[in-house]
């Protein structure tokens, strides 16, 4: 979940002031959104073993070829006919692919531990004991915490900072990326979080999404996607979202989601049961963008993430095709076998080009001082959509 949140001196125009609406539509987003990855990685753990099961009985019935040439040939029994051919794996590396290594996920607990730790730091700098007037919207919540005690839940329900110690920090805010040419807020804003109930919901998405990933695929192409995922996201919100300030890693998150989706299509030949895999996988990444509509949910990020993740996913995550991964179980005299399919190959150069052209206007559009809002009307839509319970900030 990417958060929004005003900053001191301007004033919500969100009609549902109170901090318990807020809270329960947070509570909401983080419900559904951790049933439904919860739901996913038990699939995709279903999905993974049956692909293995899929390799194996392959390997295992092409052993079973070889051993029956090797009984036909020296065995005594003289009815059974002639000898089968019998097929030798080659002492080629190439036979098994670096992807289908499992890896050691050490750089998603780390980035856990790094925004855990960043979120200790803000709260010390928060200080809100010292720093808060408690005569105007009530006491520090938690004051046993002393320095780490969080803001009134008036101020944030999130149980977290200000909004001015998180944009002292590092959040995204429009203005300052621009007029003062702070470029790394697209950056450090992905390590800030505006509560413990921010921080929680985001963790447990990146450990059930991430840690999978990684082991997959190594910490160099994760830790690839969810840094350009991230500033991705970073900078479609920048351009729609100007009067309000955003921190949160889910532009990263859901560049893992989108990478997923992407590395699902791509790699289609190596799975088995992937129809179910992908309509599950999609009525996520549905529910999650949809919930990302309600207030104080910065939904540019989402897609900004999203839609890099799904490009990156083509670049990163491609794999050999099945029937290159077991050419070696068939005759000398076979005809080889591309590594890889036409429209792996199609989709690879289509999404560096996307990419690198959706990468340099964003940032030419951001630099220049351009508001999205004014080039598309309607886009305001995907991130707030008012009702009658509730108005939406004039981004």
């Amino acid at each position: 979940m990417k958060s929004t949140d005003k900053q001191p001196n301007r004033v919500s125009t969100c009609s549902c002031t109170s901090y318990h609406i807020i809270s329960f539509r947070i509570t909401l987003y983080f419900f559904l959104k951790h049933f439904f990855l919860f739901f996913f990685y038990i699939h995709t753990t279903h999905l993974h073993h049956i692909s293995n099961q899929k390799h194996s009985l392959v390997n295992q019935t092409t052993t079973t070829m070889g051993s029956g040439g090797d009984i036909e040939r020296w065995g005594s029994n003289k009815n059974r006919g002639p000898p089968q051919a019998t097929y030798y794996a080659p002492s080629s590396p190439y036979h098994t692919d670096s992807s289908d290594k499992q890896w050691t996920s050490w750089l998603v607990p780390m980035i856990v531990v790094a925004n855990v730790a960043m979120f200790l730091v803000i709260m010390l700098v928060n200080d809100c004991p010292s720093n808060h007037n408690s005569s105007l919207q009530g006491d520090c919540v938690a004051k046993f915490l002393g320095r780490l005690s969080f803001q009134p839940l008036k101020e944030n329900p999130l149980f977290g900072p200000s909004s001015s110690t998180l944009e002292k920090l590092g959040a995204l805010e429009w203005d300052k990326v621009v007029n003062d040419h702070q470029a790394w807020r697209l950056v450090s804003c992905i390590f800030l979080h505006a509560g413990v109930v921010h921080l929680l919901a985001n963790m447990l998405s990146l450990v059930f999404i991430g840690i999978r990933l990684e082991q997959q695929f190594g910490f160099i192409r994760v830790g690839i996607l969810y840094m350009l995922a991230g500033i991705g996201g970073s900078i479609l919100s920048a351009l729609f979202i100007t009067n309000n300030i955003s921190v949160g890693a889910s532009g990263a998150l859901f560049g893992l989601l989108g990478a997923m989706l992407s590395e699902l299509l791509t790699n289609w030949t190596i799975y088995a049961n992937k129809a179910a895999a992908l309509f599950t996988l999609v009525i996520i990444i549905l529910v999650n963008l949809a919930v990302g509509m309600l207030p104080h949910v910065d939904n540019f990020a989402h897609i900004g993430g999203f839609l890099t993740g799904f490009l990156l996913g083509f670049v990163l995550l491609i794999r050999p095709q099945f029937s290159w991964q077991e050419r070696h179980n068939l005759p000398a005299n076979s005809r080889s076998k591309s590594k890889y399919t036409i429209y792996q190959y199609v989709f690879w150069l289509l999404s560096v080009i996307l990419l690198v052209v959706g990468f340099t206007v964003g940032l030419v559009m951001l630099f220049k001082g351009e508001n999205g809002n004014k080039h598309c009307s309607w886009c305001h839509y995907l991130s707030c959509v008012p009702t009658s319970r509730w108005r939406c900030d004039n981004q």
